[in-house]
């Protein structure tokens, strides 16, 4: 396919009309003060959802949005949860305090995430784009799996997991993923290749989860937005040679509205079961079969999985 070209498979998604009613489901959001979590936060609000949980790093940026929200939107039940995904102990405690609260959990939204930033590494040591993006999240994943589980096996359940990856993905490195390199800052590699290594990580973990949960009822997702006008696509470029400036410029021709860019992933927490199919990777909207060779390689989502869990072993909640 080529990006910019609408596919005749596109799906049509509103979000004000197709969004179900969400009645007494609980929800979490990492990274949803700004910009793709903060809108599909306040589309989600509009259906009677028992619980939203916005998970983000600084307190009085969430607060912030939590109150934005619910100016528009004054019954919105979201609670802050602090989550700081590049260290490895507050994406536990995170867990633990969402567990104390709430006994079940119908839609994790994997959202937040960093990009093409100078080399440098999490609190634990792994190159900070991956350790991010990928570590930080799956992490979170892993102690909530009991709860989506438990969540799973009730009747008429739609429990799934939505990861924000990235047309990025395509430019990782030969390799796919560079395993030897994790736990350095790989300040040799590309701040671009780094991210893609980290996008295309998303995917994958998606897959495994699929692969090991989705007959239990998991559903796992993985979802390009496209690029969208947010403060993460602005900061990257503000520097590089006068782009920024050209592309704010141009901006309504180059990005796509907040609005618009939720809708991939609102979609895939929330359109019809036989539509949404879990493991894959979509495009908006719902754009299947759009990866790499990468992202369909079964052996190399295996061995990341068997990676990723070695090292997140010792955590529990």
């Amino acid at each position: 396919m080529l990006y910019g070209i609408i596919p005749r498979n596109v799906v049509s998604f509103n979000a004000e009309t197709d969004i179900p009613a969400l009645d007494g489901r609980v929800i979490l959001v990492t990274g949803g003060n700004v910009g793709l979590g903060k809108q599909t936060i306040l589309q989600l609000t509009k259906h009677n959802p028992k619980r939203i949980y916005l998970a983000a790093r600084t307190q009085s940026k969430a607060e912030a949005a939590i109150q934005e929200i619910q100016a528009l939107v004054p019954s919105a039940p979201i609670t802050y949860i602090h989550c700081d995904l590049t260290s490895l102990s507050s994406v536990q405690n995170c867990a633990r305090e969402f567990v104390s609260k709430e006994g079940r959990l119908d839609l994790l939204f994997l959202n937040a995430g960093i990009m093409a930033t100078p080399p440098g590494t999490t609190a634990e040591g792994y190159e900070i784009q991956f350790g991010t993006n990928h570590i930080g999240h799956a992490l979170l994943t892993k102690l909530l799996l009991p709860t989506l589980l438990k969540t799973a096996a009730e009747p008429g359940s739609d429990v799934r997991v939505i990861s924000l990856s990235s047309i990025g993905h395509l430019y990782a490195p030969w390799s796919g993923i560079s395993f030897p390199d994790l736990k350095t800052d790989m300040a040799g590699s590309t701040t671009w290749c780094r991210y893609a290594q980290s996008k295309l990580a998303n995917i994958l973990f998606v897959k495994g989860l699929q692969k090991r949960f989705g007959e239990k009822g998991v559903k796992a997702v993985a979802v390009h937005p496209g690029v969208v006008d947010t403060e993460l696509y602005r900061s990257t470029f503000s520097g590089y040679l006068g782009l920024g400036r050209l592309l704010d410029r141009g901006k309504r021709w180059v990005y796509t509205g907040v609005e618009k860019g939720a809708l991939n992933q609102l979609w895939a927490g929330v359109g019809k079961k036989e539509d949404v199919l879990g493991g894959e990777y979509y495009t908006p909207v719902g754009v299947g079969g759009q990866g790499s060779r990468w992202s369909a390689d079964e052996g190399l989502a295996d061995a990341l999985w068997e990676w990723t869990e070695k090292e997140l072993e010792g955590y529990k909640i």
